[in-house]
């Protein structure tokens, strides 16, 4: 058969997954009565909930008398380890761009690794039908963007399509017509991408996508690159530098059909399959027959940026949300969770009952957290720290990233003020049209820890800011953290209305009438640089004398209200956020107020 291997790469909210949609629909892999949900490869609910796409799906369709193989990637820069993989496994890559928004730096991100292992680019300018859709200045820019990048000849005369994903259609110019659906785009694919490269001698594939399956156990996907496999085959897994890792049989191989992962008699070279039955396989592994000694050429995942420390809850109030509170199964959870997200790197901690988790940023953690307190874990996270490293010289290096902020005119000044009070560099400013600005700054990651909430305070909602790995860089010197100090719980209870009132003079609170608080617990946010006990459990004393209505009914200023990725870039070093199903908390590392007084001489004996 006819078979064509694609990636779609794009920035995160170009419309990579909705694109897909369209295209099973219309190469009749749904029924025309079938109902499908939008988005049907978004098939995790956090990325149905926030829209974006966390790991690659590979999907596959028949156009006529071809299979064309689809892997839709995230767009996201925190999930990047996944595209670079991806790219090995194809022999053609859609570039989706935004016809408003144009070439963004995921864009700029995927389209570099793209035109690196030699891709020839298919572009494709999507929601033209947008009412700020710029579509012939955005196919300008992405030939810039190409030609910034030294793209070859051949990789600068890339085809080209408009249309729009949502209403279904694909045209060679803006306007269209629109009456041909997507089979313009088909036809182009089939056309410009070709065939997978099928090399001689017995069977070879390397590990590019990997997850842990209840039934299957350890899935390995890839493409295979010679001979054929079958379940029951005996075959042989070798790392990057050929060492032998096991050898196993091949229980089942999957093989993708529309939405489906059907089992298949036999897998041949050129096609993209699933293999089971290999527990200790591993991405960037070759899978291959017993005989063979050479590993395929492999792309090592990038390093980690960020690290977190994920420890058991031992407040107060454990165990009284979620059922899996033990170190033992968190660790277990963590575990797992890396044998398929190979971007993280889970480590033991020099700390009781702890991990470290590192990874490629906020983002990728925050979802981690909300994934397992949804699962029912109870665990405290410290503030995300920045992974150093040392130059030829020892000197020190940290990771800088690429800021692309397009804000309205009247914010850029304080955009630009708040930047470089966090070690940004601002490298260019243009107007991006409708009285929009286009900042692009190279920041340290620490400095951006938590600027996202600031920077949509700061432009009233109005700013959009992309972030990508630039590289690392000569350490920038100190960033100032939080200003304030913050308000703290001194025994446990239920916080009191009349209490809270009585407090609101010391700074706003981050707790409601009637929430479950304990000894040192964070309950609000201090207007001074110092910390402060308070009493949130004292009521009213009562008399027998009358008072005024109006003393009855306390008016509370609404509290500051902590998402968990709000919660993670405002806590300290010595602070902690215990995550739980239902809540989200703010507390000391150390409860007791005694243990923080000798923890600071501790650590005040050690600057001396």
């Amino acid at each position: 058969m006819n078979l064509r291997n694609i990636a779609i790469i794009a920035h995160v909210d170009h419309g990579k997954t909705t694109l897909v949609d369209r295209l099973l629909q219309q190469s009749g892999a749904f029924r025309e009565n079938q109902r499908v949900v939008e988005r049907a490869l978004d098939s995790n609910e956090l990325e149905r909930e926030r829209g974006i796409t966390i790991l690659s799906k590979v999907t596959s369709l028949l156009w006529h008398d071809s299979r064309i193989n689809i892997v839709d990637t995230p767009g996201h820069v925190d999930f990047g380890g996944e595209v670079e993989r991806i790219l090995n496994m194809v022999d053609g890559v859609l570039v989706l761009v935004d016809a408003a928004e144009g070439p963004l730096p995921q864009t700029k991100f995927v389209v570099t690794k793209a035109l690196k292992v030699g891709l020839k680019p298919i572009v494709v300018i999507n929601k033209v039908d947008r009412p700020d859709a710029r579509p012939t200045e955005v196919a300008n820019e992405v030939f810039d963007l190409f030609a910034a990048l030294d793209a070859s000849e051949a990789q600068l005369d890339f085809p080209l399509l408009y249309g729009s994903a949502k209403q279904g259609w694909m045209a060679e110019h803006p306007a269209g017509p629109q009456d041909r659906g997507m089979a313009p785009l088909f036809e182009l694919v089939l056309r410009h991408v070709p065939p997978p490269q099928i090399e001689d001698g017995p069977f070879r594939m390397l590990g590019t996508i990997l997850e842990a399956n209840p039934y299957l156990g350890r899935i390995v996907t890839g493409r295979i690159v010679s001979g054929s496999v079958k379940p029951n085959q005996t075959v042989k897994v070798l790392d990057r530098h050929g060492a032998p890792v096991e050898d196993g049989r091949v229980t089942k191989v999957l093989a993708f059909r529309g939405l489906e992962r059907a089992p298949i008699d036999e897998g041949f070279a050129g096609d993209i399959v699933a293999v089971a039955g290999l527990p200790e396989a591993f991405v960037s592994h070759t899978l291959c027959a017993p005989e063979l000694t050479e590993p395929l050429p492999a792309q090592p995942i990038d390093p980690p940026t960020l690290t977190m420390t994920f420890r058991i809850n031992d407040s107060p109030l454990a165990g009284t949300e979620g059922d899996k509170v033990q170190s033992r199964v968190i660790r277990e959870r963590l575990l797992r969770e890396a044998e398929g997200n190979v971007a993280l790197r889970i480590s033991e901690s020099a700390e009781k009952d702890s991990m470290e988790v590192a990874g490629r940023g906020e983002l990728q953690l925050g979802i981690l957290i909300e994934t397992m307190r949804r699962e029912g874990f109870e665990l405290s996270v410290s503030r995300p720290k920045v992974l150093f490293q040392h130059g030829p010289s020892g000197e020190l290096l940290e990771p800088i990233e690429e800021v692309v902020i397009d804000v309205d005119e009247q914010h850029a000044g304080v955009v630009v003020q708040k930047l470089a009070e966090r070690k940004g560099e601002m490298i260019e400013m243009r107007p991006s049209g409708g009285g929009r600005v286009r900042l692009i700054f190279h920041a340290p990651t620490r400095g951006l820890i938590g600027y996202h909430g600031e920077l949509l305070t700061d432009s009233r909602g109005t700013a959009v800011m992309n972030r990508l790995f630039h590289a690392y860089g000569p350490h920038r010197g100190d960033i100032a953290g939080r200003r304030n100090g913050v308000l703290l719980a001194t025994d446990q209870g239920e916080a009191v209305a009349y209490a809270m009132w009585n407090l609101e003079d010391r700074g706003p609170m981050m707790i409601e009438p009637g929430w479950k608080v304990y000894r040192g617990m964070i309950v609000g946010e201090h207007t001074r640089g110092n910390d402060l006990e308070v009493n949130v459990l004292k009521g009213k004393k009562l008399t027998n004398i009358r008072t005024h209505s109006k003393d009855e009914a306390i008016r509370l200023t609404p509290p500051i209200r902590m998402t968990l990725e709000k919660a993670l870039a405002y806590i300290d070093d010595d602070e902690l956020v215990e995550v739980t199903p239902k809540s989200i908390r703010l507390r000391k590392k150390l409860l007791d107020p005694n243990d923080r007084k000798r923890d600071e001489r501790r650590k005040e004996v050690e600057r001396v």
